[in-house]
């Protein structure tokens, strides 16, 4: 799906609504990591596992661990998440906000085909937060052995140059791109001033909608604590309107 479940919350371990209701609206796709919830997110998500029956019908991924990792901890995290999510395998497994071009060396890359020869992850990546995004993902691009990245990528990033050559890169290597941090804040004085008017959509959708409309982009995540944030964003993946120029106007404005 375009609509990805951030994982960052304790989830309920009896029923929870959030990703229940996500999945019968065929959000499946879940993203997790080791750090998230203080460590307990895994554990409420493997009730989940269990309730649907079928681990094959959801999409997992998890990270591990957070920043400077070695290629034997990245290795020992993966147990760790399967003995925690309480599954065989990951669908995607990321090192977690890398920020060094080390990380892309051959030792980490054949750790990654090593991890999918083991089949406890299917595919293998990495995500990037900071201010190194663009290097990191023209180096992906070079080296290969990557399978998909997520970074940070909002309306406010659409005027980047060298970040957009770079998104360019990734895509003529065939790696999968996933945004995230799409809510990318605008300051409340200028939300004031700036009002978002729209007849189809709230700014929240607004911003989802015009990471969507960037073809190279497979994805995006979205941390969705409550019900009322769940059903607005599957309404605005679910619509098939597009912004209109005034839309996409208007969060230009406020991006500047």
């Amino acid at each position: 799906p375009i609509l990805l479940v951030g994982c960052a919350q304790k989830f309920d371990p009896k029923y929870d609504k959030i990703l229940h209701r996500a999945y019968q609206a065929g959000v499946d796709y879940l993203d997790t990591a080791i750090v998230y919830a203080d460590g307990q997110s895994h554990r409420t998500i493997a009730p989940f596992i269990k309730q649907i029956g079928d681990r094959s019908k959801l999409w997992i991924t998890s990270k591990g661990p957070s920043k400077n990792a070695s290629v034997e901890s990245y290795t020992k995290d993966l147990d760790r998440c399967l003995d925690e999510l309480e599954t065989s395998y990951l669908d995607l497994y990321f090192m977690h906000f890398i920020d060094d071009q080390k990380f892309l060396e051959p030792e980490y890359l054949k750790m990654g085909d090593r991890l999918r020869a083991s089949k406890k992850t299917r595919f293998f990546g990495f995500s990037c937060h900071g201010d190194r995004q663009v290097e990191l993902l023209n180096k992906a691009a070079r080296v290969g052995g990557i399978d998909a990245i997520m970074f940070r990528y909002s309306f406010a990033r659409y005027g980047d140059l060298e970040l957009n050559k770079a998104i360019d890169a990734c895509r003529k290597a065939g790696i999968g791109l996933i945004a995230m941090k799409t809510q990318d804040s605008v300051p409340g004085d200028q939300q004031d001033v700036k009002r978002f008017n729209s007849q189809q959509f709230t700014l929240a959708q607004a911003k989802l909608k015009a990471v969507w409309a960037d073809e190279r982009i497979d994805s995006a995540v979205s941390h969705m604590d409550n019900t009322k944030k769940l059903a607005e964003n599957i309404a605005a993946a679910k619509s098939p309107s597009q912004l209109t120029m005034n839309e996409f106007q208007q969060l230009q404005r406020m991006a500047t």
